[in-house]
């Protein structure tokens, strides 16, 4: 898969972790625009909006 993000989780792409469990991972923004930003990101792929369960809401 060509995702960033997918890339990122399964650790073919370095990033400043700052979180893990099993649902989500959070990083530091390699261009960031304030002091702090933190990308949080879903451990599942989600290519659109239209994908996201009603599960993954939580």
């Amino acid at each position: 898969m060509d995702c960033l993000f997918c890339k990122i989780i399964q650790r073919e792409i370095p990033a400043d972790i700052v979180f893990e469990d099993e649902h989500v991972l959070a990083f530091n923004d390699i261009n960031p625009q304030a002091p702090t930003h933190i990308l949080i990101i879903p451990k599942q792929h989600i290519a659109t909006l239209n994908d996201i369960e009603e599960t993954d809401l939580a």
